[in-house]
């Protein structure tokens, strides 16, 4: 029997108790399945280790991260620990150390779900979104001069690398043909940003070149944020920087059906290093502990985490017990018009996986 080792992040806020239901998902799809089992290990990090310790995470963490088939992330964030700490010190240092360079999420209109967009139907929501996660916007480069002076500016530079982005705008191309898609479209602004998007559109229209039998689309980043509400149906694989994406993921978690239903994965794809997948919906510190968060975006991220370690089926039965989930509306979270506790869902979903 195969036995996968994941490493467990639960974080802060919801974080350990959305985790939890993940982790009970996956052990009945063990059980159901007979052919694989998980061993998990729990690490502490996130704010409030930080303020125990003044640490997001041990100085050896990606040492002691390197051995697991995978990693599976809670939330992090704390209302008196800065963001740009929590996401610099731990997530981003898991992302770049790891070179999970693919950000990938779903953006998918479950039956069942709310959809803000009048008319749309879950075949008119269905695509998803590549962003680049290792470089762009998020590198941390930069210059603060004449600091607390009248005359005080700062600089914050992108790095847009050749390399970096060749390789997620082929791995957008390659998924399309993989998963039967036929159009990638490409989400920048090099009507203003002179050098780093301009140089991603030219990589972005000679990479197509290669792939004749893939339409090759591309908007700028506000036209793209209007048609993601108005025409999400022209979607099919996007492709976009770290910042742009990190944007138009929570719009597409909008018009899905919230956060709470919204999961990412970020993604070694050559597998030298363990992946990381996520819920995207933060910590939610006004509402820890209440027992009361949707833990779908959880699991979802435990989805794709099988999907990832070979066992495609499994996600997609349980894609499939969140519709039969939403449709029944009878376990349902505060979030999504019910009165349910988060374990409820998470029974409710093994359950379902059952049947």
């Amino acid at each position: 029997m195969k036995q996968y080792q994941i490493a467990l992040i639960p974080g802060d806020g919801i974080g350990p108790e959305v985790v939890a239901e993940g982790v009970k998902v996956l052990r009945k799809v063990a059980a159901l399945d007979g052919s694989f089992d998980f061993s998990f290990t729990s690490f502490p990090w996130g704010c409030e280790y930080y303020l125990q310790t003044g640490k997001m995470m041990d100085e050896d963490g990606l040492e002691k991260l390197q051995k697991f088939d995978a990693i599976y992330l809670g939330a992090v964030g704390y209302p008196t620990v800065p963001d740009h700490l929590s996401l610099r010190e731990l997530l981003l240092k898991i992302r770049v150390g790891f070179d999970e360079y693919v950000n990938l999420r779903p953006v998918k209109l479950l039956r069942g779900a709310p959809c803000p967009s009048q008319g749309k139907e879950p075949k008119d929501i269905d695509f998803i979104v590549i962003r680049e996660n290792s470089e762009g916007e998020y590198v941390g480069l930069g210059e603060w001069h004449n600091k607390d002076q009248k005359d005080e500016y700062v600089l914050q530079t992108g790095k847009f690398s050749r390399k970096g982005c060749e390789r997620v705008i082929r791995y957008a191309f390659e998924l399309a043909r993989k998963e039967g898609k036929h159009r990638v479209t490409s989400i920048t602004k090099g009507n203003a940003l002179n050098y780093s998007m301009v140089f991603w559109d030219q990589i972005f229209h000679q990479i197509a070149k290669e792939y004749p039998d893939i339409e090759a689309n591309q908007y700028m980043v506000d036209a793209a944020s209007m048609l993601f509400v108005l025409h999400p149906e022209r979607f099919e694989i996007v492709v976009t920087s770290n910042l742009f994406g990190d944007i138009l993921t929570d719009l597409g978690a909008a018009i899905t059906g919230g956060m709470g239903l919204a999961a990412g994965d970020n993604l070694n794809p050559e597998r030298r290093y363990p992946s990381m997948f996520e819920s995207i919906h933060g910590s939610a510190p006004d509402i820890a502990g209440k027992g009361i968060a949707n833990p779908i975006a959880q699991i979802w991220a435990a989805a794709s985490m099988l999907k990832h370690l070979g066992h495609p089926e499994w996600y997609e039965k349980i894609i499939s017990s969140f519709e039969t989930l939403l449709c029944e509306k009878k376990i349902l979270t505060p979030d999504l018009g019910g009165n349910s506790k988060t374990s409820d869902v998470g029974d409710e979903i093994c359950r379902i996986l059952e049947r």
